[in-house]
């Protein structure tokens, strides 16, 4: 339910707007620097790691690169423990660049110990290589990064959480294989002799790729036509196999998509618009309890945190281009879904519509509140 809109007999959540943008001024959180004593920075690699100690101001203290093997991390984790224990209280957080790629055999050695590990956030692309680049600079653009950050998050969680994930992968490359084996399987027929083409014409792709499949049993048992056209029935009939098989990967991912949301969050398929994809998309990106501080910076992983874009007289917002964008186009979908089926998100457009926003300025109100809205769901729920 959009902003500014309840449903009779139903209180409204603790939410302050301000001139009817869905966002909420976060309280601000002390930065990592004013909480440890030390930021060990970690570029990580397939076959070695090379960490930095920074102190909370940034300087770099010392430097060591380890083999990317449980020796090394053990190796590394007595090292960081050696260089941080002068430090006042030698409280220290890692800030791992590529901890869900490289670094995973890592980041699970430091999670078992108990250490603060953090995601190191990806530098601005005209930045990245201004100052040179080693691994050494990479670590320490790693540390300096969320020691300058305002919204950090911890890498996301194994177990369910990374199953789901790998679900999602896989039906990514399914649903464009599929996609990529349909436009060849198109342009074969459009290329076919006369009576190929008058047997596709009209039909629906379903039944261009059912038909296709008895191509080959056909030419045989009648013998009839050239090399050329046997070849090209034969290859739309594998063609059509390859997709009847990707139709039923699809359907059979799907089918696994929606018991693991079923088991993580339930109530996350009762909202409007949020089917089993888009709900297995947010669960991903919020992986486990306490990632987020709060809903703000789930907003800003999502790239749908406003960005003001006000100048003289005039007050607005735009949107946000950065964040996680597989996360940001599925909220976009349920906007989208809200928009053609829900009737009290259809009287919030109409009434922002007659406020003068633009249709691009109350999509972006809609996402800001469907991440609002989902961070609740998930975090009391999930």
């Amino acid at each position: 339910m959009p902003p500014g809109d309840r449903l009779p007999g139903r209180r409204r959540p603790n939410v302050v707007p301000c001139k009817g943008e869905p966002s909420v001024l976060p309280i601000l959180a002390e930065r990592l620097a004013e909480r440890v004593d030390a930021v060990i920075g970690v570029d990580t690699h397939t076959d070695t790691h090379t960490a930095v100690v920074l102190t909370p101001v940034g300087t770099v203290l010392t430097e060591i690169t380890v083999p990317a093997t449980d020796d090394g991390a053990a190796v590394l984790l007595a090292w960081a423990g050696r260089q941080t224990t002068g430090l006042g209280t030698g409280r220290r957080a890692w800030a791992l660049d590529g901890a869900r790629c490289h670094g995973v055999g890592l980041l699970r050695v430091l999670r078992a110990a108990g250490e603060d590990v953090l995601e190191a956030p990806k530098p601005a692309a005209g930045r990245r290589r201004r100052g040179g680049k080693s691994d050494v600079l990479d670590a320490v653009h790693a540390a300096r990064g969320v020691l300058a950050a305002d919204h950090v998050a911890a890498p996301r969680a194994d177990g369910d959480r990374e199953a789901l994930r790998l679900l999602l992968v896989c039906r990514r490359h399914y649903s464009d294989t599929r996609t990529a084996t349909i436009n060849l399987f198109k342009s074969v027929i459009l290329t076919a002799d006369d009576d190929l083409r008058s047997q596709m014409r009209g039909l629906s792709t379903l039944r261009q790729v059912q038909h296709a499949t008895t191509l080959t049993t056909t030419t045989t048992t009648s013998g009839s036509g050239s090399g050329l056209d046997r070849l090209r029935r034969t290859q739309l009939a594998a063609l059509a196999e390859q997709i009847l098989i990707l139709e039923r990967l699809l359907k059979a991912n799907l089918t696994e998509i929606r018991t693991m949301v079923d088991k993580l969050c339930p109530t996350l398929l009762d909202q409007p618009g949020i089917g089993p994809v888009t709900a297995a998309i947010a669960l991903t990106a919020w992986s486990h309890p306490g990632r987020f501080r709060n809903e703000a910076a789930f907003a800003s992983l999502a790239g749908v945190s406003p960005i003001p874009a006000s100048s003289g007289r005039i007050t607005r917002h735009r949107l946000n281009r950065g964040g996680d964008r597989t996360l940001n186009a599925a909220l976009h979908t349920i906007a989208k879904t809200r928009q053609r089926c829900h009737q009290p998100t259809k009287d919030y457009i109409n009434r922002r519509t007659t406020e003068g926003r633009t249709p691009a300025e109350i999509t972006r109100s809609l996402k800001r509140y469907i991440a609002r809205q989902i961070w609740r769901t998930l975090e009391t729920t999930a």
